[in-house]
């Protein structure tokens, strides 16, 4: 299952207002749970394994009100996914994206591994880097913003 397949159920559950959703197939097992506006993934591996791994999503702490005023106009690249983020796609390379990085929609910002598959996560926005939100290999929640970027 691809990030773009997990989007697309995302967005099924809120225009359906669902608040649970789960599927099965012979290779992959999810279930998703939604409180409030944003869909957590409460449970996610590949079926045949075995103990299955549990990944409990929280939601990310709310911003202090002062930090709010400072990151006004600024767009935030969220996780699609729960994971385990990293800035450059190995340990020898240099980031994919620093502040101060021009980046379209189709850039290349960091790489999320989740379940052993490296996910490459784009930007999904025109702008510039303004600051980076996540330290390199800290686990991500789905929705934690990762990125602050100033459109243009």
């Amino acid at each position: 299952m691809e990030i773009k397949d997990i989007k697309r159920i995302v967005e099924m559950m809120k225009s359906n207002d669902l608040t649970e959703f789960s599927m099965k197939d012979d290779d992959f097992e999810l279930a998703m749970k939604r409180g409030g506006d944003e869909p957590q993934v409460v449970y996610a591996a590949p079926a045949a394994a075995a103990p299955a791994a549990q990944v409990a999503s929280a939601a990310a702490p709310a911003a202090p009100a002062a930090e709010v005023d400072e990151n006004d106009g600024l767009i935030e690249i969220p996780s699609p996914i729960v994971g385990t983020f990293y800035r450059r796609p190995a340990p020898d390379a240099d980031n994919f994206a620093e502040i101060g990085t021009e980046v379209s929609e189709e850039s290349v910002v960091c790489i999320i591994e989740a379940m052993k598959v490296m996910n490459e996560i784009k930007a999904d926005v025109k702008g510039v880097i303004k600051k980076v939100l996540v330290d390199d290999a800290s686990p991500v929640q789905y929705g934690q913003p990762l990125f602050l970027v100033d459109p243009k």
